[in-house]
């Protein structure tokens, strides 16, 4: 045991040094830039650390990740079960409390688990409003299928909403998970739920296919322009590879696959094949360009997909931080 009580803060920071610098590095990027510097500071000021509060920390954490995965797989109840039964009723109503203070419980978690070609016949008759708000707390993979099997019609209200949707009363998401999942109502936290706006649109959107993310994007400019144009200042588009330096794209052609670049290239402009070709030395983008006249009549779905796996790629590399993609404000600047 410690011969302490250790604050949270020095919790993690304790974690984080037994991590080691690679998988910490990983886990920072994930956390508000508030808490990074909060983090490294208590690092910063973290001379020594006893056996004893190594031991501790790390057991805690392996408690608590235990405890996260009853919950996610069988809800609160065979959570508090299982963990009484292996800890002891006080120790159990401890985890479950931190996990809860934690935001670690979210509702909606057996349709998290759901096929998301399931969840559109589940849900498609419901009020687009509805549909937003399970959207919002779906994984972004899980929305953006969900999202982009359903009408045409109804994707651009949805996305509005979901874009708009800011706070959500608790009492609302019980209704709404109450009919979808009669075992989870006890899941809502006691509190407002910050859940949806601009930031969860764009992450959905990142993942959808190209031509839903074509049709949402135009339709919102038809409807409210100042919206469109914030969500596609913090989106990246297959078109916005002639924005990336020349180092960047050199880094990303490592990645992509050169059938997938010839078929995303068969459906660009001049200036972004020039780019591409730019940055390839003369023979590969001669082989390239021949590749491209030898594909023949390509359907349209078939080079939006391929540059949709381009991005992706491209995207990736931007989160990993072996390249930046610049989007305007504080993210344009370079030190």
């Amino acid at each position: 045991m410690p011969k302490r009580e250790l604050t949270g803060l020095e919790k993690a920071a304790i974690l984080l040094m037994v991590l080691g610098p690679e998988i910490s590095s990983a886990v920072l990027k994930q956390l508000p830039e508030s808490d990074i510097e909060r983090v490294t500071y208590q690092i910063a000021n973290t001379t020594t650390v006893d056996n004893d509060e190594k031991f501790a920390v790390i057991h805690e954490f392996l408690q608590m990740n235990e405890a996260q995965q009853y919950l996610l797989h069988g809800g609160i109840k065979y959570a508090r079960e299982i963990l009484e039964k292996t800890l002891g009723p006080a120790k159990a109503n401890e985890l479950i409390k931190k996990l809860t203070e934690s935001s670690k419980i979210r509702p909606f978690s057996l349709i998290r688990k759901a096929e998301p070609k399931q969840l559109v016949n589940f849900i498609s008759n419901e009020h687009p409003q509805t549909i937003a708000l399970i959207l919002a707390y779906l994984e972004p993979e899980q929305a953006a299928i969900v999202l982009s099997s359903l009408p045409e019609e109804m994707q651009t209200d949805i996305a509005k909403r979901i874009a708009l949707m800011e706070r959500t009363s608790p009492e609302i998401v019980r209704q709404v998970e109450s009919v979808l999942e009669k075992r989870l109502s006890s899941l809502v936290e006691h509190d407002f739920a910050s859940v949806g706006g601009i930031a969860t649109l764009v992450d959905i959107l990142n993942r959808v296919d190209r031509g839903t993310e074509k049709t949402i994007l135009e339709s919102l400019e038809a409807e409210d322009q100042e919206l469109a144009d914030e969500i596609r200042k913090r989106m990246f588009v297959f078109e916005d590879i002639i924005n990336l330096d020349d180092t960047s794209i050199r880094r990303i052609l490592r990645d992509v696959d050169s059938k997938d670049l010839a078929l995303a290239l068969k459906g660009s402009s001049q200036e972004v094949a020039q780019r591409i070709y730019k940055n390839m030395s003369q023979r590969a983008a001669e082989m390239l360009k021949e590749d491209i006249e030898f594909l023949g009549p390509i359907r349209l779905r078939d080079v939006e997909e391929a540059q949709q796996r381009i991005v992706q790629v491209i995207r990736r590399l931007d989160e990993t931080g072996e390249i930046i993609i610049s989007r305007g404000g504080e993210d344009a600047l370079i030190i």
